[in-house]
């Protein structure tokens, strides 16, 4: 009974530290299994009597005995295994569980050291960068990030306006942010007739037609919608200003009918003054030849009865008359209102007789001062030439040509004063200058074979071998010296 006693309390004792793994449990099962294999000794049974019941086998071991004890110990010690491998079980459990959620910090501690949450890279970032406007330094709080730089919100701000940018979107031009609407307002392209934003063309991009001297930009749409143009400087009428309608129904802006010569009377002073200008040149007209200012109906009707002659198309502005025609003049009754800034139009027919190869100089009504000599230059040439021998029939290119370079040349000379059209001096109007360089960028750059490259031509000429030279050489082979 002894060594069994021993065994029971140290497999009690196993049991209460049977946590310790797995080497007190081998050692329990080694310290067990030889206990019970050299042992002799087996536990008696006696009934109430005292009758000794057991029996002896041969080899001296009780079999009744034997197999009770036996099993007892063996149900005894499969109960403590059992029980001790169910602590070991549930112990793997919390262990396997522990080390998952080790492992599970670990690895949210990995992840934050490599991948800072948002608010820790903008605390610790805050204090590196400094505001682009005011140039202070950026603390918490709402911030922008924009253009390569930081904001506060207050301080990103509308280069025209000078109001906070508080949408989503903005404009830039060059270094410098605008709200949309500025923006637009600033560069955005408007239309000089109907001032309204040029609108956007089938392929969302922004198509307006441009003047090529004025710069006038304008909607396609107004080119085939009728608004009118300026008669003399080409401008396209826009819709708050006014421009005056003379009777054969051209359009005439303000600052073209501030010196615009109406009537006959009115440009004989600048008819002299072209006269003169060709005596400067030694180019004496050899006599006088009557001028008149027509409308442009007249004018297109001499044109047509006209045998010969090349007129620049599709509006013609003078015209050197070499046949008897009747010819219908205008002239007006100095008797100007709000209504009728220049006065009552008024015409006159007269009949032109022939004495010379030339009959008269015709020039259109209604043109600002600096282009009705311009024009009366280029036709007084024309008669200049027949006047003195020249071939009758010279190429056209040659003819208008040297007669626009005269023009041209009358033209470069007006840079000095403005005059009225009665021939008295004035102070030069505002404009004067822009449109003297106009009708001489008019005539350099007009397209026409005869007008256009004939100018070119001729103004090479005169300007390599003087302007006698050049006549002289026209008169000798109806061309040009090269």
């Amino acid at each position: 009974m002894e060594e069994f006693t021993h065994t029971l309390i140290f497999v009690h004792c196993i049991e209460v530290f049977g946590g310790y793994g797995d080497i007190l449990r081998r050692l329990k099962m080694k310290w067990l299994s030889k206990i019970f294999k050299g042992s002799n000794h087996r536990v008696s049974y006696g009934d109430d009597q005292g009758r000794d019941t057991t029996t002896t086998s041969r080899d001296g071991r009780n079999k009744g005995a034997e197999k009770t004890v036996g099993d007892d110990l063996d149900h005894a010690i499969a109960l403590s295994l059992s029980e001790e491998d169910h602590k070991n079980e549930r112990g793997r459990e919390h262990s396997d569980y522990d080390e998952e959620l080790a492992r599970a910090v670990q690895a949210s501690l990995d992840i934050t050291d490599r991948l800072p949450s948002s608010s820790t890279v903008r605390e610790s970032s805050l204090g590196l960068h400094r505001c682009a406007g005011c140039n202070k330094e950026i603390g918490p709080g709402r911030f922008l990030s924009c253009m390569g730089a930081m904001w506060h919100p207050q301080c990103f701000c509308c280069h025209a306006c000078k109001q906070p940018i508080s949408g989503t979107e903005f404009a830039v031009s060059g270094n410098e942010p605008y709200h949309k609407d500025c923006y637009r307002e600033l560069y955005h392209p408007r239309c000089e007739v109907c001032h309204n934003f040029i609108p956007p063309n089938s392929a969302r991009l922004i198509e307006y037609r441009a003047h090529p001297f004025w710069g006038q930009k304008y909607c396609p749409a107004h080119e085939e919608d009728g608004t009118p143009r300026c008669c003399s400087c080409e401008r396209m009428e826009p819709r708050d200003a006014r421009y005056i309608g003379l009777d054969d129904g051209r359009k005439l802006c303000l600052e073209c009918l501030d010196t615009a010569v109406m009537d006959t009377h009115e440009c004989q002073p600048l008819y002299h003054e072209i006269q003169d200008f060709y005596e400067g040149m030694n180019m004496k007209m050899p006599q006088p030849i009557p001028m008149l200012l027509v409308e442009r109906q007249a004018l297109n009707e001499a044109r047509q009865n006209e045998k010969d002659g090349s007129h620049h198309l599709p509006e013609t502005r003078g015209l050197c008359l070499s046949e008897e025609q009747t010819i219908s003049t205008v002239y007006r009754r100095p008797r100007p209102s709000r209504h009728i800034p220049f006065g009552e139009m008024r015409t006159e027919s007269m009949k032109l007789t022939r004495h010379c190869e030339v009959t008269a100089i015709l020039v259109l009504f209604g043109l600002p001062r600096l282009l009705s000599g311009s024009i009366l230059a280029h036709e007084l040439m024309h008669a200049w030439l027949r006047l003195n021998g020249f071939p009758h029939l010279l190429d056209p290119v040659v003819e208008e040509g040297i007669c626009q370079v005269i023009a041209h040349m009358w033209l470069d000379s007006q840079i000095g004063s403005s005059s009225s059209s009665t021939g008295k001096s004035k102070p030069k109007s505002f404009n004067h200058d822009r449109l003297r360089e106009f009708f001489l960028h008019q005539i350099a750059m007009d397209s026409s074979p005869a007008y256009g490259q004939g100018f070119r031509t001729g103004h090479q000429a005169v300007v390599q071998f003087g302007l006698k030279r050049t006549l002289d050489h026209i008169k000798l082979t109806g061309s040009f010296p090269v």
